[in-house]
């Protein structure tokens, strides 16, 4: 598996810390971000191969900061989310149901990853 940059977006910290031990644990290297809005700040300063999000956050949600971020910046999306929207938007790549396994979310990393690699 590729070692990715992989930025984290969570209004709860406890998740942050988490998802980003379970990616470090398999080599990605990781920035984590309490919200949409310090995310787009992040990722002005930064690039990122993948991000994860959450779905519910004060503000914007993670649907809505997908959008943002496969326009402006084109990376993958990942969202995680207990009660994911009824129609799966075209701007996320995966949805992780909560709660999830670390499997589960390897599993969702390898599959944007192929996608990357497969001609449009």
């Amino acid at each position: 598996m590729r070692r990715r940059r992989i930025l984290v977006v969570d209004d709860e910290p406890q998740m942050c810390e988490l998802v980003q031990a379970m990616l470090e644990h398999d080599g990605h290297t990781v920035v984590t971000a309490p919200s949409a809005t310090r995310a787009l700040e992040v990722l002005d300063r930064d690039n990122f191969d993948l991000m994860i999000t959450d779905y519910l956050m004060p503000g914007m949600k993670g649907d809505q900061l997908g959008a943002h971020v496969k326009h402006r910046y084109q990376i993958k999306v990942v969202m995680l989310s207990a009660c994911p929207p009824t129609r799966p938007p075209r701007e996320i790549d995966y949805i992780v149901l909560k709660p999830f396994s670390p499997f589960n979310l390897r599993l969702a990393i390898d599959a944007v990853s192929v996608r990357e690699l497969q001609p449009q």
